[in-house]
């Protein structure tokens, strides 16, 4: 049932939570409101715990191992499943582009709870970090994060502001530093996928139906009639050009001339935007039908690149992109035979 796949997500979302709060900046002024200091609040993965036990033992500013103030931390702290967001898990969705197509079940959906701690000695500094934090999460923030790159899946993370607590840290005598503290609970409603897998072989290329037509007496049948559908591509995705246009042709002309006709067959060719049909080639000359494939008939000069829309090409339709049919009739006569 299980097997070994690691695709980071968990990790991708805690990484762009703490993005969210990477260019804090706090200012300090002077009596003339002239701004005297410019500092970039540091930011760092870690219980609140840690960085008082820091601060706590070495209360010595003149140490080097004295951190400062002000800090803010976060960290991860729960995960919990949310029914409310629940889909059908059995279905697969498919993504990707050439031959590249890959599939992966519907995701699960769970939430990340978060702290974000932070870590002040004046009070004028916590309400500039809290004032530049709070008026975008009303109470949630979406965060859009790319959280399965193989199948450029792309998905939006509401961020939810849960509750603020505070806590001003100033007990002890007159040499024990204050520690003014404020902690922003969040919740972010993250996926969970399982493992992504080829999808190239489980794409349908051909459907046939073959069905009995004609009359019927008793248990014998005129004839069995069969149709074969393929896809078929309507754009020239190989960007081949064959050959170029010999002279300017019209919107409406039926008859094209092309310096070189030996490396086209009867079926499609591309001219500028335009998907033509080839039915009759004579020589060097083109009998075809106009604005196929809903392209739009247009006006083309003489040395217009001429491309070629063959087998190649059906290989290379994507997931998504618009194409056609090639369909095919097939029957045979079977009167007098039992069924």
């Amino acid at each position: 049932m299980f097997e070994y796949f690691y695709l980071e997500l968990l990790r991708k979302t805690l990484i762009s939570f703490g993005t969210l709060f990477n260019g804090i900046v706090i200012k300090h002024s002077d009596s003339d409101s002239n701004t005297t200091s410019e500092v970039k609040v540091p930011l760092a993965y870690g219980p609140m715990q840690k960085f008082l036990a820091r601060l706590e033992q070495s209360a010595d500013l003149n140490k080097s191992t004295q951190i400062s103030l002000p800090r803010m931390s976060f960290e991860f702290i729960g995960l919990n499943y949310d029914s409310t967001r629940k889909v059908t898990t059995t279905q697969t969705f498919l993504l990707g582009s050439g031959g590249a197509e890959k599939k992966a079940y519907m995701p699960v959906p769970y939430n990340m709870e978060f702290e974000l701690n932070i870590m002040t000695k004046l009070n004028d500094d916590m309400l500039q970090i809290v004032e530049q934090i709070l008026p975008y999460f009303q109470p949630s923030y979406n965060l859009t994060v790319n959280l399965l790159s193989e199948i450029s899946e792309k998905k939006d993370i509401p961020i939810i502001l849960d509750s603020i607590t505070m806590n001003d840290d100033y007990e002890g005598d007159f040499s024990t530093r204050r520690a003014l503290i404020y902690t922003l609970r969040f919740t972010a409603k993250t996926y969970l996928f399982g493992p992504v897998s080829s999808a190239s072989d489980d794409i349908i290329k051909k459907v046939s139906v073959g069905y009995v037509a004609g009359g019927r007496d008793g248990k014998t049948v005129e004839r069995d009639v069969s149709y074969s559908a393929e896809p078929r591509a309507i754009k020239n995705y190989d960007g081949v050009t064959v050959t170029t246009l010999s002279e300017d042709i019209t919107e409406s002309a039926t008859l094209i001339n092309v310096a070189d006709a030996s490396s086209i067959s009867k079926g499609y060719i591309v001219i500028d935007e335009e998907s033509i049909y080839v039915s009759k080639i004579a020589g060097n000359q083109l009998t075809v039908d106009r604005g196929q494939d809903g392209t739009t008939a247009a006006i083309h000069v003489s040395g217009s690149n001429v491309g070629t829309i063959t087998s190649s090409d059906n290989a290379l339709i994507p997931i998504g992109d618009d194409f056609g049919f090639d369909g095919v009739f097939s029957w045979k006569w079977l009167k007098n035979l039992m069924i």
